[in-house]
């Protein structure tokens, strides 16, 4: 395993020394991985990405951050 972590693991503070409880390292992992499709996507040089389309990955992304904040307050309370 790389000591690397992907843009979408630093996002989600996904910490390998130190693991969570099973939920939520399972919904920041899920999360994670969302995360990293839509910049994979983004950065890939076949797919034609103009402002917009950058715009609006980077708005997906920030709302699925959201989202697995709200997921985690779930399993943790």
């Amino acid at each position: 395993m790389s000591n690397v972590l992907s843009i979408g693991e630093r996002r989600m503070r996904i910490d390998f020394k130190e693991p969570e409880p099973g939920n939520v390292y399972a919904l920041k992992a899920k999360t994670a991985e969302a995360i990293n499709l839509l910049e994979d996507y983004k950065l890939d040089p076949r797919n034609e990405v103009d402002g917009e389309t950058a715009r609006l990955i980077a708005t997906s992304q920030t709302n699925i951050e959201g989202a697995a904040l709200w997921a985690v307050k779930a399993v943790t309370k």
